[in-house]
Order: C-alpha cells, then sequence, then structure tokens
C-alpha cells in the first residue's frame, strides 16, 4: 500500500496523523523532495524520510503537531552534530508536517427540539453528527445525522463509538435519564461533555450518581449547564449558545 493509500485508510478509520513531506534539500541529503512519512499520535511510523536522528526529530515535531493541530516547515542542516545537527551528510532539508486530524464529531444526547436544533445546526458547522433518542417515535422525524440511534445508551456507544474526538451534548428531558446515561458516558475519552439543565438540576443529578459510587474528579467533566450565555430563549438559539461552547472548548477558549 502506497503512502497515499495509507493516509486515506488512516482518516477512514479516524486516526490523527501527520504527513511529513520532504519540500527542499540543498546538496547531500538522505531524501529529496517529494519523499514522504506518516507518523501517527503514538509515534508509530510509515514511509521514511531518511532515518537516523533527523527522523527521530520529525517524528517528535509531529507528534506536537498532533496536539497543537497545525502545521508547520521544519529546517535542518546536516553539517556538524557537534553544533547540534541531526546528521553529517553535507546538506540542508525542509520539510513540511501537514496534520489529518479526524473529522470532530457531535454526539446528541436527546432528540427533542433543542436537540433536534443542535443537530441541523452542528451539520450546517461542519461536523460530522451522531443523534441518539430512547424515544423511537422521536427518531423517525429527525434528519441532518449520520445516524440517528434508539436502543440504549451502552448500545448506540457500542454501534457509534465515542472517541478522543467526539463533543457529547446532552440535551435530555430529566434527571432519572441523565443519571443513566452519564456513567456510560463518563467511561468514554470524550473530551467534552456538556449536560442542558438548570445548576440545581446538575446538582440532583451529581449527588445522585455520586450516592450510587461516580468519583467526583469524574463528574467534573461535565459542563452544566451547557452553553455560553446569551439570554438564549429558542431552541436554535439555545443551539447558538451550546455550539459556541463546545467551538470554544474545541479550540482552547
Amino acid at each position: 500500500m502506497n503512502i497515499l493509500n495509507e493516509l486515506v485508510d488512516a482518516i477512514d478509520q479516524r486516526r490523527a496523523v501527520v504527513c511529513a513531506t520532504v519540500i527542499d534539500s540543498r546538496r547531500s541529503v538522505p531524501r529529496r523532495p517529494g519523499s514522504k512519512m506518516l507518523v501517527y499520535a503514538d509515534g508509530s511510523l510509515s514511509g521514511t524520510i531518511g532515518g537516523g536522528e533527523m527522523e527521530a526529530r520529525v517524528v517528535s515535531e509531529c507528534r506536537e503537531v498532533i496536539a497543537s493541530r497545525r502545521s508547520r516547515c521544519v529546517t535542518y542542516s546536516l553539517l556538524d552534530p557537534g553544533a547540534g545537527d541531526p546528521g553529517v551528510c553535507g546538506g540542508e532539508v525542509e520539510l513540511y508536517l501537514e496534520p489529518h486530524m479526524p473529522q470532530t464529531t457531535i454526539y446528541v444526547i436527546g432528540i427533542g427540539h433543542v436537540g433536534t436544533a443542535v443537530i441541523e445546526l452542528a451539520g450546517w458547522l461542519g461536523y460530522r453528527v451522531i443523534a441518539w433518542d430512547d424515544r423511537t417515535e422521536l427518531t423517525e422525524h429527525v434528519e441532518g445525522a449520520e445516524a440517528i440511534l434508539s436502543g440504549t445508551i451502552a448500545d448506540a456507544v457500542k454501534a457509534q463509538p465515542i472517541d478522543e474526538f467526539t463533543r457529547v451534548v446532552m440535551v435530555t428531558r430529566n434527571v432519572d435519564l441523565d443519571t443513566q446515561i452519564l456513567p456510560v458516558l463518563l467511561e468514554t475519552p470524550a473530551p467534552y461533555i456538556g449536560l442542558m439543565g438548570s445548576g440545581r438540576r446538575w446538582e440532583t443529578t451529581r449527588a445522585r450518581l455520586v450516592a450510587e459510587g461516580a468519583s467526583e474528579e469524574a463528574l467534573d467533566r461535565v459542563h452544566s449547564p451547557i452553553g455560553i450565555e446569551i439570554a438564549a430563549e429558542t431552541p436554535a438559539e439555545i443551539a447558538v449558545s451550546i455550539l459556541a461552547e463546545v467551538i470554544g472548548h474545541e479550540r482552547g477558549g
């Protein structure tokens, strides 16, 4: 399998990967412009841009690129290891490090009025959208999600896994449902779990979950009340508030 086909497969499999490409070289270097290497988040490689100390430094740079989600160019002189150069070939090489990140998923739990508005807006914003509701009759009338699930939340997460590139938006109808759903969600690596409702509702939900054995540290992952304060009233306005918070969280705000 060539590098570009492997890159496409990595994207399809929702694996974060950086494509490191030699874009310029001068004098003697291990690989010429156009040479490519894939670097995955765990440091594993496919292909090579020359091996040795230079390649090790590129791998380190690529892992930083994945963390920042920002491409960068790096240049190495291969002249004098005593001066810190990663080689003695006698040339200079420039590389472009381009991250390819899985599309962020918005996992909408509850597809009433607000959930439906979140699905529509998230799709318009370019997110991949997965939706779930335990009320089968509601799932039959919603459009705009890649998958619309029902049944138990555990079955839903098994069918459409929640990974580190997933943001969970809980717009559910009561505390009883929240206490059933949250223990499942807290077992996932989702970096954002937001719950709609008043501060008092969250206090009640949290107290119940603690009584059932949930840890305070795990519950601190939950953002509630969800959304930024914009005096939102309509479902569409609430959806704007929710997704504004999701975007801010994703961008490090």
